[in-house]
């Protein structure tokens, strides 16, 4: 049956199981666009490329599955680029599909042209073009297979609009790769023999590849063994925070005992982390070149493996399998309990609120959120100072209720929670932003009630990017430039675009403002004035390790 490319490309789609893509129309590939019409595939229209590879990628974050976008070529693709690299960092599964010139004019420097093999060529896993349009089906399933497999990331491939508008007949790819979990009791045993023979083991947990039967997992892997968890950056709900063997989570400003409890260990098993930058605060906790302790890594892509570290021991497997091998382990003779006990008391200290200076104090502000939302509350953010307060100071109590990128990209949380609500409208979604991150893609509350999103952002308003600016007082003290900002009036900005706003002054104001966001039923900004000192004292990235 002859199909025009557009159609060729959505029907792989449906096979493939596709529900939502997200998307910025294009003139360049209107048959896609005509081939999702009646396609029964809900198509998410974005405000700008940004939001919709930062929307696709959390859906992938969220659900497992993998994430779909379509952008226009040239300014398109490249509005795009921010949230390949946030897939590519966090190890999400994505394909991107980019709009391209027509084959015939290339290398002419035509309208919009780019060459996109070179443009996305260190974001992404596999960057292609389809200039055939009977391989359409071969290179979707490729790209599928690629974007899933060992560790997860971004796929992009570039569709000449000729290309898509052209007849073939072609039959459909045979469908998804079915892989099974490797058996990997007798690797498990081994590992958990090895780890006996220390006194401080700290188990680290990360990367791609969880659910909630993982978390489950290691809840019994953790409290049978009595070994101390701790959890790679913004990876934070890989393990109910109030399990008496978390320890808390590696972060940019992390809590200054943990920290000392990884130069402490004398092994780490590594579980689906790659042991990053931030995990290691810039490779200054664990020297790549001359490690203090022995490491076990296990990693889904052998190629992450010796990548930074080179370890005692290497499995190349999924966290997941791994996980629920461990998980069914009997407890080893080796007692850790005062190990485990001691960093689970630094933990319980360091969540204690530390007061900040203002009429809003958002270490209060967190902190009731933590105590107040469902369980299975999503919250999300991008990047900023104030991020620094939410992995502080909320305690996430189940998988899937933390969407943040490890990349540190600013404009995240937004676009991300537009993904969760409509992924899980049954259920809060919050999203905490700067006033800086916020103004980045804020630009989709078109987007939340063009489709019915309902999610509730808080604003954290000091006038400032505020990251920046500490880092700046420190280097260059008293010689303010480039970070102050002029803001609108955010909960103004929320009304006029359909929704629900208010600003809050006070932190006791805060619980009532929330309240009436959550009533409202439809999407709400919440702007809390903090205080100018508020975001550059003993609260952030460098302060938190002083406090």
């Amino acid at each position: 049956m002859l199909r025009h490319g557009g159609q060729i490309l959505v029907d792989q789609l449906v096979r493939f199981g596709v529900e939502r893509v997200f998307s910025v129309p294009g003139e360049s590939f209107l048959a896609a666009l005509d081939g999702l019409y009646d396609a029964g595939i809900d198509n998410i229209v974005c405000r700008q490329e940004g939001g919709v590879a930062m929307m696709a990628e959390a859906y992938g974050k969220m659900t497992g599955q993998l994430g779909v976008a379509f952008v226009t070529r040239g300014p398109g693709a490249t509005n795009a680029s921010a949230g390949i690299h946030i897939a590519h960092q966090d190890s999400t599964p994505l394909v991107l599909f980019v709009g391209q010139i027509r084959r015939q004019d290339h290398d002419r420097e035509a309208f919009q042209e780019v060459d996109y093999k070179s443009m996305f060529g260190g974001l992404c896993k596999w960057i292609a073009e389809v200039n055939q349009t009977e391989r359409l089906p071969e290179y979707i399933a490729r790209a599928f297979t690629i974007a899933t497999a060992g560790r997860p990331g971004p796929v992009v491939l570039a569709l000449p609009e000729d290309m898509l508008s052209a007849m073939a007949d072609v039959p459909d790819s045979t469908g998804p790769v079915v892989e099974l979990a490797p058996t990997l009791h007798t690797v498990s045993e081994d590992a958990l023999t090895w780890l006996s023979g220390f006194d401080r083991p700290l188990v680290v947990v990360g990367g791609p590849h969880w659910s909630a039967e993982a978390a489950k997992d290691l809840a019994t892997f953790s409290a049978t063994q009595n070994l101390p968890i701790a959890l790679g950056f913004r990876r934070q709900d890989y393990l109910d925070n109030r399990h008496p063997n978390y320890v808390g989570d590696l972060n940019v400003g992390v809590n200054p005992k943990l920290a000392q409890r990884v130069r402490d260990a004398d092994a780490l098993l590594v579980i689906g982390s790659r042991l990053g930058d931030i995990e290691t605060q810039g490779y200054s906790l664990i020297d790549p070149a001359n490690p203090h302790c022995a490491i076990l890594h296990v990693h889904a892509d052998p190629n992450e493996i010796g990548h930074v570290y080179q370890p005692d021991i290497a499995v190349t497997a999924d966290a997941v399998s791994f996980t629920r091998a461990l998980s069914r382990l009997p407890a080893s003779a080796t007692d850790w309990a005062p190990w485990t006990t001691s960093a689970r008391a630094d933990y319980d200290a360091w969540i204690k609120p530390q007061e900040t200076p203002g009429d809003v104090k958002l270490e209060q502000v967190i902190a009731w959120l933590s105590d107040t939302l469902p369980k299975d509350a999503i919250l999300t953010n991008g990047a900023g100072n104030y991020a620094a307060f939410l992995h502080r100071y909320f305690v996430f109590k189940a998988y899937g209720t933390q969407l943040a990128p490890t990349s540190g990209s600013m404009g995240y949380g937004f676009p991300a929670a537009i993904s969760a609500s409509l992924e899980h409208p049954e259920k809060t979604v919050i999203c905490l932003a700067g006033d800086g991150c916020f103004q980045m893609t804020l630009n989709e509350l078109s987007t939340a009630a063009q489709h019915g999103a309902t999610p509730i952002v808080v604003v954290v308003n000091n006038g400032r990017y505020g990251t920046i600016r500490m880092h700046q007082e420190k280097q260059y003290p008293g010689r303010v430039s480039g970070t102050m900002l002029s803001n609108p009036d955010f909960a103004a900005l929320a009304k006029a675009y359909g929704g629900h706003g208010e600003t809050v002054t006070k932190t006791a104001d805060f619980a009532p403002a929330f309240a009436r966001a959550k009533a409202s039923g439809t999407f709400a900004v919440i702007e809390l004035i903090v205080s100018e000192d508020a975001l550059s004292t003993n609260q952030t990235l460098s302060g938190l390790a002083k406090s």
